[in-house]
């Protein structure tokens, strides 16, 4: 007789066959899948010497080595850039003050609505700023507005009573906000935070549409090469990988975080008296 779960019933003999079944079934479907493309791959030619020959050379290894160095430059800056535009606008957000309050979510949801495309154009057209600049301010107005809205809401996601009891031992707002809701807020903040400035790792590829010379600008020049019998695949291939394990690193990087934090939340024991037999009540009777 098997025993339930509190959240599901412990699948039987058959239910587990079943599954056993789709797993299997589900599995040679996404070999078949991958077999196919691979052979599409290989029909077209694209596994060919003559399209992988490029990354042989000293000078083709060393543009893509830049274009990778100027795309971590431009998240770096853009990454540091957002978090403090975020911090002010959250701050604004949260301000007792309504024309504060006004001012900033205005700013807030006007980029936030704004496509990162458009302002990236606008700053390098418009203003006839650098691509480098260019590329950074429009990240960090988009990414910095998303990321306002996620300081005010891991700031509201404490509990009341934590805001109120600081407010009853006399600290002022600017001291409840840095030693009690911050500092909490930020565990649950981390996530959506990792998560959007993954978004803006990944947007730092729209430096190659007003020339920037950054990851995916490298592997354009390499792809569009007459002599190479144009290599976009294998481009692809070489890329492609590399954006993921930066994602993959900088999710890690978040998960070691917040395992450290909490690792560091220690709370000391508390000696307690043993417990002495209570005094006996007048009309007690019992023994």
């Amino acid at each position: 007789m098997t025993t339930g779960s509190a959240l599901y019933d412990i699948p039987g003999p058959h239910a587990r066959a079943r599954h056993r079944t789709y797993g299997l079934l589900a599995t040679a479907f996404l070999l078949l899948l991958l077999g196919w493309i691979v052979y599409l791959l290989i029909d077209t030619g694209q596994f060919a010497a003559e399209k992988w020959r490029p990354f042989e050379y000293e000078g083709i290894q060393r543009l893509l080595l830049r274009g990778l160095g100027n795309t971590l430059k431009a998240f770096a800056l853009a990454a540091v850039f957002s978090l403090a535009l975020g911090g002010v606008l959250a701050a604004g957000r949260l301000s007792d003050h309504r024309s504060v309050r006004w001012v900033a979510t205005l700013v807030v949801e006007f980029f936030r609505a704004m496509p990162v495309l458009v302002m990236i154009f606008f700053v390098f057209v418009a203003l006839k700023v650098q691509p480098l600049p260019a590329l950074v301010i429009g990240l960090t107005l988009y990414n910095g507005s998303v990321l306002a809205e996620v300081f005010r809401t891991g700031v509201n996601s404490v509990e009341r009573g934590q805001r109120e009891a600081a407010y009853s031992l006399g600290l002022r707002k600017t001291q409840v906000m840095a030693h009690v809701l911050v500092p909490q807020g930020v565990r649950a903040m981390l996530p959506a935070i990792i998560s959007q400035l993954v978004v803006a790792l990944k947007d730092t590829s729209l430096g190659f549409l007003i020339t920037y010379e950054e990851f995916l600008h490298a592997g354009k020049l390499i792809a569009g090469n007459l002599d190479y019998g144009l290599p976009f695949i294998p481009v692809v291939m070489i890329i492609s990988p590399v954006y993921i394990g930066m994602c993959m690193l900088l999710s890690w990087f978040a998960n070691w975080v917040a395992k450290r934090e909490r690792r560091s939340l220690k709370t000391k024991a508390v000696e307690v008296a043993p417990a002495e037999p209570a005094t006996m009540l007048p009309g007690d009777t019992r023994t």
